[in-house]
């Protein structure tokens, strides 16, 4: 494995756990709800490090979130475990495996994509827990609210993820994680 995404998934990870603290101390304890900004680092660690680290922070993140710091609610937790790991796992397949990095406003594209697929993972994830458990209170309408109270957050990741991609790619950052050295690679520029 290579040592500099290790680090930078580590950091990614601390990200995650930290931002939302900010956001509570700022706001109240309903700006992460709002803010989503667990959300932010998850997206951005997809988009810079591919699809396997993108879930592996988006698992981890809120886990040791709700450890240090009992936020999330251990009711909610395996809920965000899915729908983040799903928002690593999309971004870093849709930026970097796919190639959306290649196309005009394919950060923008790749971060809608990567947030309808973890809101639908939630939604089903909500809706399979509430028919197996039998919990009228559960079910795919709370990511519906889920979404509606998130609206400000979502707008928040579309202006700040595709600056910071932009900005990481402009100085170079974001070459630091592409795989080089395969045949043709200096031809095309990878992801």
């Amino acid at each position: 494995m290579n040592i500099r995404k290790i680090t930078v998934g580590g950091l990614s990870i601390a990200l995650s756990v930290l931002l939302p603290q900010a956001f509570h101390l700022i706001g109240s304890t309903q700006a992460g709800k709002i803010f989503l900004p667990m959300h932010i680092p998850v997206l951005l660690g997809g988009m810079i490090l591919g699809p396997v680290f993108g879930m592996l922070i988006g698992a981890t993140a809120p886990a040791i979130s709700a450890l240090l710091t009992g936020m999330p609610p251990m009711v909610r937790l395996p809920f965000m475990i899915i729908e983040l790991a799903g928002y690593g796992f999309a971004s870093g397949l849709i930026y970097k495996t796919i190639g959306f990095c290649n196309r005009k406003y394919g950060t923008v594209m790749s971060l809608v994509i990567a947030m309808l697929f973890g809101r639908i993972l939630y939604a089903l994830t909500l809706f399979v827990a509430a028919d197996i458990l039998g919990v009228t209170a559960l079910g795919a309408i709370e990511a519906v609210k889920a979404t509606v109270a998130g609206v400000y957050g979502i707008a928040l990741q579309l202006l700040i993820i595709p600056a910071l991609v932009y900005t990481l790619r402009k100085v170079g950052f974001y070459d630091l994680f592409n795989e080089k050295g395969k045949a043709g690679a200096a031809k095309t520029r990878l992801c």
